[in-house]
């Protein structure tokens, strides 16, 4: 879908994801078996995934740059209202008389789609994307679109921008595969790093979140807590995030709530093993207590700080990848963090065999990410790359400040003619002459020099020195 928004544009994904969301989703509720209702499940979500991401991609496009964190976060909380809403949606949806309660439900969610249809007319594509690809005629129609219901005049504009597309209307419209990426020389690495952040990100969070179940909690009882619990946990990350990216920027953000989740990891596996191998050994009901009380803290941390990385390395690969594959960049991210989340259901498959190595193997990977984010460029402040070219300019900033750069390359005007005459030169260099002496006092005898028939030993190569 990422693909397909950047050769088509993002409009068109949008709409035909919001029409085929509507006949696969409400498809679904008349499911007669099994095989059936798996089969439109995987098209609904196929669809939902193009959705959010086209959606995403044109909130980040449309946004100045000042507003374009901002922006996302209230989106976030907005998905985050509709997870809170949705127990009290299933409890109205129950005991229908002629359908089952999940059909009413299903349908229930998908009839809202309906209102998105008009976003045909009223949703218009990205103007950036238009530009980026040199779709200069629907470019100038749109804006001429714009001025007319903004009651500006584009021909009195200073800046000349119709004149500059009028001359540009004979080229051809282009489109860029993200195949093209692996032949910058620094973007791939950013998408990879952030694509490794983003399965990290999400396949953790399901450890931490199994090492907060209670084994003895009734399922009905298990799976309310769980729900209630993870949807908290993401509105208090995105409270969080506000304030941590606006003073840390995007990159210190997210190697903070990456350095977090990482001790959390590594303290839930170790400390916890120490606790019941050197403590309260006869103690067997508390120190089983406190395992639980400490397991359940570090698990809230980490799914606090995990569920921060992972929406941090979505937004963040929006903002780095150029418009013409931001797409397909964005997909690569997205996909990434389904492997994750895909972890959690094959450890339920093996009835949890090989949980703690799974956890093990991911709390490696936090470490791997710490090293990693610090090659990441910081896009706060900074106008979205449209071409590849622009996305290779977005390089890892130094770390001295800018004001402090130039003392570095200044040019010293100082007079350092008499240096040789110090003490320090003139010991230097009497040191220098006594290491050549006895580096070549050190040669054999046997390699000495024949000169006219003499041999020159060396003691009179070391006198001439």
């Amino acid at each position: 879908m990422g693909v397909m928004a950047d050769w088509f544009g993002r409009h068109p994904v949008l709409i035909l994801s919001v029409l085929f969301m509507l006949v696969f989703g409400l498809s679904v509720a008349f499911s007669v078996n099994v095989t059936m209702f798996s089969t439109l499940r995987f098209f609904e979500g196929f669809c939902l995934a193009g959705l959010a991401l086209s959606l995403f991609v044109l909130r980040i496009e449309l946004c100045l740059p000042a507003w374009r964190f901002s922006m996302t976060m209230v989106a976030s909380f907005l998905m985050v209202g509709g997870q809170l809403l949705m127990p009290g949606v299933a409890a109205l949806c129950r005991n229908w008389p002629d359908r089952d309660d999940w059909q009413v439900l299903q349908i229930v969610i998908i009839s809202p789609f309906v209102l998105m249809l008009p976003y045909v007319w009223i949703f218009p594509e990205s103007l950036r994307w238009l530009l980026a690809t040199q779709h200069y005629r629907r470019s100038k129609a749109m804006m001429l679109r714009i001025a007319r219901k903004n009651q500006v005049d584009m021909t009195t504009e200073p800046s000349g921008v119709l004149a500059e597309l009028e001359q540009e209307l004979h080229k051809k419209p282009q489109r860029t595969c993200i195949v093209k990426m692996m032949s910058t020389r620094n973007l791939w690495k950013n998408i990879v790093v952030l694509c490794v952040n983003s399965l990290t990100g999400y396949g953790i969070h399901h450890c931490f979140a199994r090492s907060m179940m209670d084994p003895e909690a009734q399922p009905t009882a298990l799976c309310h807590a769980d729900y209630y619990t993870m949807a908290g946990i993401a509105v208090a990350t995105c409270l969080a995030l506000c304030p941590a990216v606006g003073l840390m920027g995007r990159r210190g953000g997210l190697l903070t709530f990456m350095i977090i989740t990482a001790l959390a990891s590594l303290l839930q596996l170790g400390l916890l093993n120490l606790i019941g191998k050197y403590s309260l050994r006869h103690d067997t009901v508390l120190r089983d207590s406190l395992n639980r009380r400490f397991s359940v803290a570090f698990s809230i941390i980490g799914m606090f700080s995990s569920h921060a990385v992972s929406t941090l390395s979505i937004f963040f690969c929006a903002e780095i990848t150029p418009t013409v594959i931001r797409g397909g960049g964005l997909g690569l991210v997205l996909a990434s963090a389904g492997f994750g989340m895909l972890t959690a259901p094959i450890m339920e498959l093996h009835n949890q065999k090989g949980y703690f190595l799974h956890h093990v193997i991911f709390a490696c990977c936090t470490l791997l990410c710490i090293i990693c984010l610090l090659l990441l460029p910081e896009p706060r402040g900074q106008p979205l790359p449209e071409s590849l070219a622009d996305g290779e300019t977005f390089t890892r900033q130094t770390l001295l400040h800018p004001g402090e750069q130039h003392l570095l390359l200044a040019k010293n005007d100082g007079d350092y003619s008499r240096v040789h005459d110090t003490p320090l030169h003139l010991s230097a260099t009497g040191g220098a002459t006594v290491a050549v002496a006895t580096a070549l006092a050190a040669v054999p005898a046997s390699y000495a020099l024949a000169t006219g028939g003499e041999v020159i030993g060396n003691r009179a190569i070391a006198n001439g020195v």
